[in-house]
């Protein structure tokens, strides 16, 4: 009978088990499946041993009585909390028992809630946990997103059978903590195992290949980008990336990395995909950054060709930056590659398209550190480092092509390159490209417009929204994703009071492609940056003279390649990365970030956080536009700088303050400065590099007098 099932279920949907060798009972068992569709339960009997109980709903079981005369089973009664004891029972005769933790079909296409009485069942056996993960039947006519997904009768289906696990919680806390706990791991545990099946699934090793797929599971004819100047279908956007490579082909020759200088544009993503499939390295500049900088970037990157638009120039005053660049390196304009392209072109890329022709080869991309502290420095990303974090971030947040989401964010920015372009692109979900974050008043607008369900941006353009947007702006908004800076408690409320939205803040690093934690809908903790994603390992270095938490190093499958240092070339990356922050991860797993290691002054031999000083400042001016640097001081080693747009700032203010707060008066700063406006980074975090500069020059013409 079984063998017959899975003949059949091998024909129909080209079932693959992996880890059946995982499946050795000894003792009290659970296995643990997502729930995707209502072909589960079929291919887990088809596929499971012959021993194995399945818990049932007895009204479900009273619908499928005859069929159930083959199998072994429990039934229980949701509404009968007594049932759970049955279940404990079973197990603790020694059995294996099947049970679906979420209770439901997933409604979203990823993991739903983990109920308590999944907590329950594992604290009171102690039974070894087998985490079993569905990949493909989510997209099949049986699931219950055939309205958000382009769904099949007959998907590919693979089974991953994880190593089993035990989960011991922790004593301390009471036994409702401890249920709870437990059901956190159980939901933990499944999130990480359904990231390495995304992972074992992935076999591309180009992004360009990776939207082939995208077309094939989603539909040529699904809009993919919208711009301020129209749309664009995931099938007009291969073609034109074929037509496009084969035009940048004759020109390029073998000239490995392309400088990309474009705003949010249909045509900064076409170049993109165009330069993957050619097998060539996009190094997407920061046009925000200035000439010496962008010049320095393009040299020490290998650049001798950059890609921009007549109109981007024009549009963006950058006729001096265009004649700077153009002495040293090949400008090409898009509108120069459109006007080219002649008819034999344009049905060579459709040919290209219908044959569905791969990129050349595995591919990488460049992007630029902010440079906040120091000079740039160029990040080389592996396709498959990017993808790894794609599939890390889907692992535990759910999206599917009913989304859209909005992003303004530039793509020289790690956070708007990967989470609000490539993201979105590869997996179905329409995204509108906005060339500035910068416009407070028409974003909002947009997002009401275009029924945006996905919202991203750094708290600094977070905070400009809200004051401006009309309290139904965002009214169709499910998620509004925040990173690249510290979110701060009064945007968060801010977004709360004003438009009944809950922030989820992250965090990461340009190094690491770039999210290493977030908060979701299913676990989250105000006042953190969330739980690491899957896969990514961290430990925490003590660092002399900070008590409260340590140096954050990390590891994962998103790390970057290396690095390109100016004069030094490619730096290969160790297998460690040093993020460079003070953090600390409470007992439940969420991370707090205390402030950048070199965010510290070291006055008198004592540390002092400079992120703190500002806080203390925020606190005692009611305003947040302060900035707190650190430059070497003959007397107590280095002092603090404070900037400030408060205009009636002074050290007695600050001083009484701070002696009434009781804080520490070695965080008092040598000096308040007060100016018009601070200086930004195009990702709207302080330019602290300027702000340094500044105040050394000032230090030194007061040392001259």
């Amino acid at each position: 009978m079984k063998a017959l099932l899975r003949g059949l279920l091998k024909l129909l949907f080209r079932t693959r088990l992996i880890g059946g060798e995982n499946l050795k009972f000894n003792g009290p068992s659970i296995i643990l499946p997502n729930h995707v569709s209502f072909l589960d339960a079929i291919f887990l009997y088809a596929y499971l041993p012959p021993d194995v109980y399945f818990v049932i709903n007895t009204t479900i079981a009273a619908r499928v009585s005859f069929v159930l005369r083959w199998v072994n089973y429990v039934t229980v009664d949701t509404f009968n909390p007594y049932s759970l004891k049955k279940i404990v029972g079973v197990i603790k005769e020694g059995r294996t028992v099947v049970f679906f933790p979420e209770g439901r079909i997933t409604r979203t296409g990823n993991l739903m809630k983990i109920y308590s009485g999944a907590g329950f069942i594992v604290h009171k056996t102690g039974a070894v946990l087998y985490p079993v993960i569905f990949h493909g039947p989510e997209l099949s006519k049986f699931s219950r997103i055939t309205d958000k997904v382009k769904s099949r009768w007959f998907p590919t289906v693979s089974i991953y059978i994880g190593q089993p696990v035990q989960i011991n919680p922790s004593r301390a806390k009471s036994f409702r903590l401890q249920r709870k706990e437990i059901s956190d791991r159980i939901l933990v545990l499944l999130q990480q195992h359904i990231f390495e099946a995304k992972q074992r699934e992935e076999i591309r090793g180009n992004l360009f290949d990776k939207l082939l797929d995208a077309d094939k599971l989603h539909g040529g004819s699904k809009i993919m980008v919208e711009d301020m100047a129209g749309t664009i279908t995931c099938r007009r956007a291969l073609i034109t990336s074929y037509l496009f490579g084969n035009k940048l082909c004759s020109v390029l020759g073998r000239e490995e990395t392309v400088g990309i200088m474009l705003p949010n544009s249909i045509g900064h993503v076409v170049t993109l995909f165009a330069l993957f499939y050619l097998g060539k390295t996009p190094a997407i500049l920061n046009f925000n950054a200035g000439i010496v900088n962008i010049l320095d970037c393009s040299a020490f990157a290998g650049v001798k060709t950059i890609v921009t638009s007549r109109a981007f120039i024009e549009k963006g005053n950058f006729a001096e930056l265009e004649a700077r660049l153009a002495e040293k390196f090949r400008i090409v304009y898009l509108e120069e590659l459109k006007m080219q392209a002649g008819l034999v072109d344009k049905l060579s890329a459709i040919c290209k398209y219908l044959a569905k022709e791969p990129a050349k080869q595995d591919g990488s991309l460049i992007l630029f550190t902010s440079g906040t502290e120091s000079k740039p420095k160029g990040v080389v990303l592996r396709h498959k480092q990017v993808l790894a974090n794609i599939h890390q971030a889907s692992s535990v947040i759910d999206y599917t092509h009913k989304d859209k989401m909005l992003n303004a964010l530039p793509m020289f920015h790690s956070f708007g390159l990967t989470a609000g372009t490539l993201l979105p692109v590869l997996n179905g979900v329409e995204v509108f490209l906005y060339p500035s974050p910068l416009h407070y008043r028409t974003l909002p607008e947009i997002a009401y417009d275009r029924n945006i369900t996905i919202f991203l941006g750094t708290p600094t353009f977070l905070h400009g929204y809200a004051k401006f947007a009309h309290p139904y702006d965002f009214y169709n908004v499910r998620y509004v994703l925040s990173g690249g800076e510290k979110l701060k408690d009064e945007v968060r409320q801010l977004w709360q009071d004003k438009f009944g939205i809950r922030i989820l803040e992250g965090y990461g690093a340009t190094e690491t492609a770039p999210v290493l934690s977030l908060n979701t809908p299913l676990l989250h903790q105000t006042g953190t940056v969330g739980r690491f994603l899957p896969g990514i390992e961290y430990r925490i270095e003590e660092v002399p003279g900070i008590e409260e938490g340590g140096d954050l190093w990390v590891k994962g499958p998103n790390v970057m390649e290396g690095y390109l240092l100016y004069g030094k070339g490619f730096v290969p990356a160790s297998e460690w990365y040093n993020c460079g922050d003070v953090v600390s991860v409470d007992s439940d797993g969420f991370l707090s970030i205390k402030s950048r290691l070199k965010r510290f002054a070291k006055v008198s031999g004592e540390m002092i956080s400079l992120d703190a000083v500002e806080e203390i400042a925020e606190k005692c001016f009611g305003t947040d536009r302060n900035a707190a640097i650190n430059i070497p001081d003959v007397k107590r080693g280095e002092k603090i700088v404070l900037y400030t747009m408060y205009k009636n700032a002074s050290r007695q203010m600050l001083r009484e303050f701070m002696s009434h707060t009781r804080q520490n008066m070695l965080s008092m700063p040598a000096e308040i400065i007060v100016v018009d406006k601070l200086p930004l980074l195009g990702s709207g975090k302080v330019d602290y590099v300027t702000l340094k500069g500044l105040g050394q020059e000032r230090a030194g013409e007061a040392g001259l007098k």
